[in-house]
Formats: C-alpha cells, structure tokens, sequence
C-alpha cells in the first residue's frame, strides 16, 4: 500500500492542468464522494496494526500533495484568466483585503486531531441528534442514570427518545455497530447539555472522543497514548497522572491530569495550587458496551477517552472566560490572528 501511495503522489506531481475541466475532473479523481482517497480509507482499515502508522502518514502526504496541487493549479489558472481576459478594468482602485483566520476553537481541534492521526487513529463522525440508544443504553447507561434527567439533557419535543446528543461517545456506538475490530477512531463534533451558562460552562460545546478496539489491548497501552498526546500537544516535557474515576462505558476508569506548574500567580489560581490541570477522562472500555454493539469481550478489549475542546484552548492560550468563544467578538479573536 506504501508503494502504491507513492506511485499516485508521483503521477500528481507530473500531472498537467490546463483548464478548469481538468481541475475539477482530478478534484472529483482524488476528494469526491467516490474517489481514490476515499478507497484508500476503506483499504486502511485492513492494514495490521504494526504498519498503521507508516500507511497514515503516507496518506496523509498524499492528501497534503492533491491538495497543493488543486490549489496551485487553481492560482495559475486565475492569473491566466485575468491576463487574457477582455475588458479588464485597469482604473480599478487596488486595495489589500483584510484577511480572516481560523477560530481558536478549529486550531486546537485540528491539531488534536493531527496528533492522534499520525499514530493511525481515523476521523469518524455521526449526527446531532440522537436517539437514546446511541446516546445511553448501548453504553450502558442504567435506565435510572441522573445524566437522563430533563435537566441535564436537550430533548425533542414530542419525542422522547430523540435528543441532542450529550456526548460524541454516540459515535463510538455507530462505529462498533457497523465496523470489525480492529478500531481506532477519533470522534469530534458538538455537544449539547441543559446546563447554565458561565465562565466555565455552556450549554453547547466541542468533544473530541478516542476508541481504540482489538486483541491484548490493555491500559498501559491507554497511558502511553494519552501520554504521547500530552507530549505533543504540550511540550516533550509534559507529565500526565491518571485518578480513579467513574463513568458507566469505561471500566476502570480514570481521569487525566497534565502538570502545568507554578510558575506565575495565573498557574496558581487556575490550578488551585497543585499545579496539576484535568484534561480529559477515560478507561477500559465496559464488556456490557462491547456486547451491546456485537463485539465478544472475549476475544476483544479496548479504551476510549473523551475532552472538551474548549478546555484545552483554554489552557494553551490561558483564557479565564468560555463564553467568549461563542460571541464572535472581533477585539477577542484578533488576539489570535497571528497565531494562526
């Protein structure tokens, strides 16, 4: 599969783009619905664990290279257009355009995102609203669970088993419904919860959820992943604990703290002086879940972990208020600009 992403990147690299036909013809070759990166996904999922690595970041080049040249293709073709074409207006005022950038919130997500991709974890997504199966029962939420109560929960109206999900785990019970072991997914997407809003919470927000399913999988393979995505994300001198913890899909449990020290008085508030911050939750994953969705604990085990989004980008750029990442002010997402 190595040597076969290499052949494509090279017949990219020497391909000629003439007209904007061919742009879109190669667009929809590589990136449509039904085209070779698509493919290239299906076949990935096939490759052993040992080489998923190596085979991610081969088609993560590959991606990189279809991409540059759509877009290079795409600017040379424009500056002929406007070369050759009639009636251009040469008494036009030039004027540089303000340009935009990425939120702070589409950053982080990313980069987690590339974090745990370049170790052969894929991108998987489901809907908002949700029924109650996908969202509790099938992760072995007990029918009496307060998570279940109205006030915690954004119900449809005239539908109670129909709701904006709570959590991306919905995900993770579509994908062991539908795919073989071996899984190793990564979920992003919106959240929803009846909750007040403050500066520390909202009732909409970001997720990123992780399961990995197969054979032998144990927590120490847990803590090294968790600990490999601390290190990038943080710094390579990052330092993770891990605190017994409870949630119903995950068995044992535990929370995760990163060591933010305490240098400043802002390290001491925000930590409240331990200097440790949770980051994120996460476990083994419950036998009850791994049946509710077909899957033998026997034969099978794995891990899952879940964080908020906002609450990393909180930490990376030390913001004391979340609601300001939902009200578009432009004072506060100019401070980032350059950043990006």
């Amino acid at each position: 599969m190595i040597d076969k992403i290499a052949g494509l990147i090279a017949n990219i690299e020497k391909k000629s783009i003439n007209s904007a036909e061919e742009l879109e013809a190669l667009r929809i070759e590589f990136l449509g619905r039904q085209g070779i990166l698509k493919d290239l996904r299906e076949e990935f999922k096939t490759v052993p664990g040992p080489e998923k690595r190596e085979v991610g970041m081969a088609l993560n080049e590959l991606k990189a290279s279809i991409e540059n040249k759509l877009a290079t293709a795409k600017e040379v073709l424009e500056e002929n257009e406007e070369t050759q074409g009639e009636g251009m207006d040469l008494t036009r005022p030039h004027g540089g355009v303000p340009l935009g950038s990425r939120h702070p919130i589409s950053v982080v997500r990313r980069d987690i995102l590339d974090i745990f991709n370049r170790i052969g974890f894929t991108v998987a997504e489901g809907p908002e609203i949700e029924d109650d199966w996908h969202v509790f029962s099938g992760l072995n939420f007990p029918p009496e669970h307060p998570a279940r109560d109205m006030q915690d929960t954004f119900f449809v109206e005239k539908n109670p088993d129909l709701m904006l999900r709570t959590h991306t785990s919905s995900v993770q019970v579509r994908a062991m419904e539908t795919q073989e072991p071996p899984l190793r997914i990564v979920m992003p997407g919106r959240v929803f919860r009846n909750e007040a809003i403050s500066a520390r919470a909202h009732c909409i927000f970001h997720q990123i959820e992780g399961l990995y399913i197969d054979k032998g999988v144990s927590f120490a393979d847990l803590k090294q992943t968790l600990l490999y995505f601390a290190k990038e994300f943080f710094g390579e001198d990052a330092k993770i604990r891990l605190r017994p913890s409870y949630f119903p899909f995950t068995e044992p449990s535990a929370e995760v703290d990163v060591y933010w020290g305490l240098k400043t008085e802002v390290d001491y508030r925000i930590t409240k002086g331990t200097g440790w911050l949770e980051i994120l939750g996460c476990g083994m994953v419950d036998p009850n879940v791994l049946k509710a969705s077909g899957i033998d604990p026997e034969i099978y085990s794995g891990y899952a972990f879940g964080m908020g989004i906002e609450r990393i980008a909180m930490l990376r750029h030390q913001i004391g208020d979340l609601r300001h990442f939902f009200e578009n002010d432009a004072r506060f997402l100019k401070q980032f600009s350059s950043a990006f």
